[in-house]
């Protein structure tokens, strides 16, 4: 379990560690609120299975307080981890560490849903 942790607190994620975490979600193991935060077309294009929020970047001046105020452990995506680095780094200036998936969906071969 501690090597779980360990993962979820690692500020740039590998496609293996954000399946490693959605298995172990599933199985009871950790929680986390896994977040797409690119643009509604593009969730419904394709998205990672397990995704619990879709918070557009087009309006972060809306959700970012939300975020900050959250306790519970959060991993955020895009589709190449551009947008995911930014948001990193503006929360990161309020003193709150989120991790994302490295280089987004684009990188991520686990399971995707598409088309919905």
């Amino acid at each position: 379990m501690s090597s779980l942790r360990e993962l979820i607190k690692k500020e740039n994620l590998t496609s293996q560690d954000l399946q490693e975490l959605l298995k172990a979600r599933d199985e009871g193991k950790i929680n986390f609120k896994l977040i797409d935060i690119r643009e509604p077309f593009e969730y419904e294009e394709a998205h990672i299975v397990g995704t619990d929020e879709l918070l557009p970047t087009s309006r972060f001046q809306e959700w970012a307080k939300d975020l900050l105020d959250r306790e519970e452990d959060i991993i955020i995506y895009c589709r190449t981890g551009n947008r995911t680095g930014q948001v990193q780094a503006i929360l990161k200036q309020y003193g709150k560490t989120i991790p994302h998936l490295a280089y987004g969906i684009m990188s991520y071969d686990g399971e995707i849903e598409s088309g919905m």
